[in-house]
């Protein structure tokens, strides 16, 4: 009798010093949480409204405003053979967005892979206007907000003195319930290890009739500097644009139904279809190829070998060209 009580007492005591102490002799469970990252950018940060914004760039426009804070970068090639950007930021909003341009046909196709963008320009032609309501962005341009928020800089020529603050348009846009902006839900690029099939590059040339950019490789940042027709490509807050991962796209690039108020031809960038492709990354190109069958597709990129071509995480440069660019070794 004394030993069972001695038992019951035992156990009892057992049972106390494990609800007090907790299962510290069992395995222990990792509460920790995957650390959240972007997903324009592979980095740790949060995925907030995707902003477009489309932005000069003829050597007038230079040296660009806010484009330093952008995720992702197109370069597309517009009407006289010079190039117009389509900068998309989803993380962080600089203060100023700069200068301002106006909205072209290869957007629309283009932006279709990301959602319901909240798409910031300066006008568009009466043409393109009907195009631009059907397409599934939200219209944020110029001609629907008030020089509070698109205003000009006495300092620079027009028509590149249009200046965006993107926190008031967003925070306006917001107010409105038949507004909705997106934000990314799933992964834009796949991040990794770089894929197999590298070739040791320090100098990639890429060209339009009217433009060039260079993209070198920098061993000390361990990133590729952007340079812009032969001059180092210097934002407004005095730091040299880069990109972690460039890719020349090259797509087929044909002549429009629309055009400018000069009488020149708008070219159309095709960006649904497949094609080659040429990846930067960690001083290295690949040849790759892309593929996106439909417009709500979002762009698969794939190695030589037919693997996935993982994008170096941090920020990506794309630049839409139908020549093959010039590597330097």
């Amino acid at each position: 009798m004394k030993l069972a009580r001695r038992l019951i007492l035992l156990i009892s005591l057992t049972v106390i010093m494990l609800s007090i102490t907790g299962t510290s002799d069992l395995p222990k469970l990792s509460l920790a949480r995957e650390e959240a990252k972007n997903f324009f950018t592979g980095l740790a940060g949060e995925n907030k409204q995707i902003l477009v914004v489309k932005i000069d760039d003829t050597n007038a426009a230079h040296p660009q405003i806010g484009i330093e804070d952008a995720d992702l970068v197109y370069v597309e090639q517009v009407e006289g053979g010079l190039t117009r950007l389509a900068a998309i930021y989803t993380s962080k909003l600089p203060p100023l967005i700069g200068p301002i341009r106006s909205a072209r046909i290869s957007d629309i196709e283009l932006l279709a892979q990301f959602g319901r963008v909240g798409f910031a320009y300066s006008g568009a032609q009466s043409k393109m206007r009907p195009v631009i309501a059907a397409a599934n962005l939200e219209n944020l341009s110029a001609e629907r907000n008030p020089p509070s928020i698109y205003g000009k800089d006495p300092n620079r020529p027009g028509p590149v003195d249009m200046i965006l603050k993107p926190d008031l348009l967003l925070e306006r846009a917001n107010t409105n319930p038949k507004i909705r902006i997106e934000t990314a839900t799933a992964s834009v690029f796949t991040f990794g290890d770089a894929p197999k099939g590298e070739t040791n590059t320090a100098i990639a040339k890429v060209s339009w009739p009217s433009a060039k950019y260079e993209l070198r490789w920098d061993s000390v940042s361990k990133k590729w500097l952007i340079y812009f027709n032969e001059k180092p490509n210097i934002a407004a807050n005095g730091q040299q644009l880069y990109a972690d991962t460039a890719i020349i796209q090259l797509v087929s690039i044909t002549p429009s139904i629309y055009g400018d108020k000069f009488g020149e031809i708008t070219p159309f960038s095709k960006t649904t279809g497949s094609g080659k492709a040429v990846m930067l990354r960690d001083g290295f190109s690949y040849q790759i190829s892309w593929q996106r069958n439909l417009e709500t597709d979002v762009t698969t990129w794939k190695s030589a070998d037919g693997g996935i071509a993982n994008f170096k995480p941090g920020r990506t440069w794309i630049f839409l060209t139908d020549k093959v660019p010039v590597l330097t070794p």
